[in-house]
């Protein structure tokens, strides 16, 4: 396999890591491979032990890699939102007192501007993304580039996380044997794949259940107007079923996943299915309803938490309703469960691709999106903020512009490895590599982000 075209999302989740690996060569993005492990040395969204953590993502990564086939040392990794910060962030640079010609390094020493400017004390910047771009203070474009300017300023959001969370991150990846390429917001990630158009822009709500947190985003009239998030989630249910059940927490979680349903209503207790119970010889046989229930009682004072400050906010109102992804979003009949407690209608999301059925990979899955779908733009902010990258542009039979990839050094024999044989690389070359449409520059990730934080 041609591994320099590929790309791999990681989602470090607080109970199970998700990477998706997608081939980006001629025709197009292709999802070729799909992986999920349980994570050690997390909790609630934050690694409380670096060497547990790297060793769930080594053993997830490595898994991937023998599962397509494929060799990979470096990654795309998602940024939980309870650890994001927005801020707004502008600067203004003197390009000529005569005027010329706007260029790369320009547009990077107005972005580095607006980005130091604004950084506060203890945090990293995990991206910036530019809602305008002024000439000479009053012309407003999306892409100065090659423009003739006496000046150039910028406006936009900065995206930042704590500096000791982003450490442990980073450090977790490093020790795991991998680099990473650059970060990614992971609630942006999964709204650029979950939302359709019409939802992200008459307002929607993403409810995320995952693991270790459930999460509630509002987006409404382009913008992400309010998250919630809540401490439980999949982790909680699991716990409650082996305390009430007198079981191992891997019986448990393996009974949720089999015979779990979100809804009383829609089991009986004429179904039972066996179960190993401590202090017992023999399987017990329990029925589906008293499991439900038992599931149905933790869900519900998620919801109930989160329902009080969606209803306070009148997110309800939103006529996109209700997306739902996420690990525990698999339980059977958690939409209509919504449904009721909600009012609202209610849609489940998981990726259409092939392998990826499953809604615990939406992230993954849109991370690996979101680096496919980059614009220039996007290119030179990741420049600022990581380092910058020796490439050359590679360009289809028509001249467009698919991506950037990095100049092959004259050791580099085997062409299998060109992806990633330089480990001490610069962490965004594989943005370099994705491909970029030129004509639909306008509906980029940058655009799409500014619908959200402009």
């Amino acid at each position: 396999m041609d591994n320099s075209n590929l790309l791999v999302g990681l989602d470090i989740g607080t109970t199970r890591i998700k990477a998706v690996v997608a081939d980006t060569g001629a025709q197009g993005m292709q999802v070729i491979g799909a992986v999920s492990e349980p994570t050690n040395g997390m909790r609630h969204g934050k690694i409380v032990d670096i060497d547990q953590t790297a060793a769930s993502i080594s053993r997830t990564l490595k898994n991937l890699s023998q599962k397509t086939n494929s060799k990979i040392y470096r990654v795309v990794t998602g940024i939980p939102i309870g650890l994001l910060q927005l801020q707004t962030a502008s600067a203004q640079i003197n390009i000529s007192d005569q005027g010329r010609e706007i260029n790369d390094q320009d547009v990077k020493k107005v972005l580095a501007k607006a980005i130091n400017d604004s950084l506060q004390e203890g945090k990293a910047a995990i991206t910036y993304l530019p809602s305008r771009f002024l000439i000479d203070g009053k012309t407003d474009v999306h892409d100065p580039r090659n423009m003739l300017a006496h000046s150039l300023q910028v406006s936009g959001i900065l995206l930042t996380v704590p500096a000791n969370d982003l450490h442990n991150i980073r450090k977790a990846i490093e020790r795991a044997g991998y680099q990473n390429n650059f970060f990614v917001p992971a609630p942006l990630a999964i709204a650029r794949v979950a939302l359709q158009e019409a939802e992200a822009t008459f307002g929607a709500i993403i409810l995320d259940l995952g693991g270790g947190t459930s999460t509630a985003t509002v987006i409404r009239d382009n913008k992400i107007t309010y998250a919630r998030i809540d401490a439980e989630g999949g982790e909680n249910i699991t716990h409650d079923i082996s305390v009430a059940l007198n079981t191992s927490k891997k019986d448990a979680e393996q009974v949720k996943l089999d015979f779990g349903f979100a809804e009383p209503t829609l089991t009986s207790e004429d179904d039972k299915f066996p179960i190993s119970v401590v202090g017992e010889s023999e399987p017990q046989l329990i029925d589906e309803h008293y499991l439900s229930e038992i599931i149905n009682a933790r869900l519900q004072q998620i919801f109930s938490r989160i329902g009080k400050v969606l209803s306070k906010n009148n997110s309800f109102q939103v006529p996109g309703g209700i997306v739902v992804t996420g690990g525990a979003s698999n339980l059977q009949g958690i939409a209509d469960l919504i449904n009721n407690d909600y009012g609202v209608k209610v849609r489940i999301y998981q990726p259409d691709q092939m392998g990826l059925h499953n809604a615990m990979f939406a992230a993954a899955y849109g991370i690996v999106s979101y680096a496919y779908e980059l614009a220039d733009i996007d290119y030179l902010v990741n420049s600022v903020i990581y380092g910058p990258v020796e490439t050359e542009p590679v360009t289809d039979s028509g001249g467009n512009l698919k991506f950037f990839k990095r100049h092959s050094r004259d050791d580099e024999i085997d062409r299998e490895e060109d992806y990633n044989k330089q480990e001490v690389a610069s962490p965004e070359e594989t943005a370099h590599r994705v491909q970029h449409q030129a004509d639909q520059h306008k509906k980029g990730v940058r655009d799409f982000f500014k619908k959200f934080f402009d």
